[in-house]
């Protein structure tokens, strides 16, 4: 195994899609050189983080924690990856199946292929699920690039035009999700949760009396459909902007298409460090400020300003205030609060749970033993606000959140947005 030529391969296709598919699709190779060169590697990074994530380190942060038994996790986490192998198999399959449609041609190498190396940035980002609170974000991200990178791939490994290209991936990420979700929903019944399907579904109303097919658009599922169809539209746009041979058409066009990709109906950009800095009070719960920081960045598309303070008395008493606009994933911290369930988890010395209060997706967690926890809401479906640290209880915590004028961030929701 040349690990050397797959993490080329990782990097080449993650940074220069447009110039690495062309090459990825003139190579010779066979489903069991995909599936033993790259594929069995690269999709069990998520999965094993899921194990590590799950087992080892637990769900909760300042020592609460829950952890499903390690027997158990092996289990599921066996199971995740052959269904993942299987999953990747059948989807070939079905892009294979779908080519004539988009005038392409049908060869199942090229399709593997073709899931492949799209499929690469979701399982990449698919680590972050060890990250705490928001990792779910950058998992997420990954997802829409590799839609993205399916995009990019399908007029070179199925040689559909690349006008068609727009409506082979829209099919195509249908077929992906539906039996993702199959996926999880047979890996989550091994460990015991149902909490997925519960949240992702809530709210969606599907059917009528006539036998016609409609969702509430208020819905995870009427926002994912939406989504869908501001990505097809910019795609096109993005076709057309390619033929005109004009640059600066060409990368607005290119923007269009991120943004739409990201949940958006129109580009976001994120307020600047010192709008963001300036939310953050000189004191917090009688302690004084003792350091503040602030930053702008920016990657896959993604654009995000983050402004953290740290508080404290000198005697070991210190709690953490940050407050984030998601800027660019603005349309995805939207989804993420239409979809996430409500949980619960609770230990010998502290709790876990996120819910919605007051139309926001909160979390919080407590440990007893520590004195420490952490209050994280999100405002506007686009800024998050936390306090972490050690405190007297998660009241103070609340109260440090609340020191932030939350009424006049949520009203800067729609700043930097212009709409399409």
């Amino acid at each position: 195994m040349d690990f050397g030529k797959l993490i080329a391969r990782v990097k080449a296709i993650l940074g220069t899609p447009r110039t690495e598919w062309p090459v990825a699709a003139a190579e010779p190779a066979t489903v069991g050189s995909l599936y033993t060169g790259y594929i069995v590697w690269i999709a069990a990074l998520p999965v094993i983080a899921g194990f590590i994530k799950g087992s080892l380190i637990g769900y909760g942060a300042f020592g609460v924690s829950y952890r499903t038994p390690v027997g158990a996790g092996i289990g599921a986490m066996l199971l995740h990856y052959a269904l993942s192998l299987a999953v990747t198999y059948v989807v070939a399959l079905i892009i294979n199946a779908l080519a004539g449609t988009f005038n392409g041609q049908k060869d199942m190498v090229q399709a593997l292929k073709t899931v492949a190396y799209a499929w690469t940035a979701a399982w990449v980002a698919g680590i972050a699920v060890i990250i705490p609170w928001l990792g779910w974000l950058i998992g997420l991200a990954g997802v829409v690039y590799a839609i993205y990178l399916l995009y990019l791939g399908l007029p070179y490994t199925m040689k559909c035009p690349p006008e068609k290209a727009g409506g082979y991936t829209a099919l195509s990420v249908v077929v992906a999700i539906v039996l993702s979700w199959i996926v999880a929903i047979v890996v989550t019944g091994i460990i015991g949760t149902a909490a997925l399907t519960g949240g992702a579904l809530s709210g969606n109303r599907v059917g009528s009396a006539d036998g016609s097919v409609t969702v509430d658009p208020d819905s995870a599922l009427g926002r994912l459909a939406a989504m869908g169809e501001r990505a097809e539209q910019a795609s096109k746009e993005m076709e057309a902007a390619q033929k005109s041979g004009d640059s600066a058409t060409q990368q607005a066009a290119m923007g269009k298409m991120m943004s739409a990709a990201m949940g958006n109906d129109g580009q976001v950009q994120a307020l600047s460090t010192e709008q963001v800095k300036a939310f953050l009070p000189g004191s917090v719960l009688g302690l004084e400020r003792t350091g503040s920081s602030a930053e702008r960045t920016g990657a896959m598309g993604m654009q995000i300003t983050q402004a953290t303070a740290d508080y404290g008395d000198g005697q070991g008493r210190t709690v953490s205030l940050e407050v984030a606009d998601m800027g660019t994933a603005k349309g995805l911290m939207a989804m993420a609060g239409a979809m996430a369930p409500e949980e619960e988890k609770t230990t010998a010395h502290g709790y876990e749970k996120t819910y919605t209060a007051d139309g926001r997706l909160t979390h919080e967690a407590w440990d007893d033993e520590t004195r420490s926890g952490e209050y994280s809401v999100v405002v506007g479906q686009r800024f998050t606000v936390k306090a972490h640290g050690t405190a007297g209880s998660i009241e103070d915590l609340k109260r440090a959140v609340a020191s932030v004028d939350l009424a006049k961030l949520e009203s800067l929701k729609d700043e930097g947005v212009s709409h399409h």
